[in-house]
């Protein structure tokens, strides 16, 4: 059984952190008229997976919720995904910074599904 004092120091959190920081930057040099569209949609959803991971860390005592919390936070790291697309499509990113937050996303997906699997890695040991 892993030792997690802390939702913060799960892999999952500290990468999906970083992204979100990531997508903040670069979402400001997203045009005005995306700021309550896009740019919004993509900061809300990709700051949600961390969020949801600190409820999750909460309802770790209780398999089913946790891992319903889990699915939150991957579904808001699909919802990000989504909107990379569209800040390609429109041009607001470039080729290489779409792959590279993409595939922190993909890594984020990997370790929230791992998660799921194995909720019991997480559970919150009585003492």
């Amino acid at each position: 059984m892993h030792s997690y004092s802390n939702f913060k120091s799960w892999a999952a959190y500290q990468k999906s952190y970083a992204l979100a920081k990531q997508i903040f930057l670069i979402s400001k040099n997203f045009p005005k008229e995306e700021r309550y569209s896009l740019t919004d949609q993509i900061r809300r959803s990709s700051r949600s997976v961390c969020a949801n991971l600190a409820e999750a860390f909460a309802k770790r005592i209780y398999p089913k919720h946790f891992v319903a919390k889990i699915s939150d936070s991957a579904a808001e790291n699909y919802e990000t995904q989504t909107w990379l697309d569209f800040a390609l499509d429109s041009a607001y990113l470039d080729q290489s910074m779409y792959s590279q937050l993409t595939r922190q996303a993909e890594e984020v997906g990997k370790i929230l599904t791992y998660m799921q699997k194995n909720p019991s890695h997480y559970s919150h040991k009585q003492t």
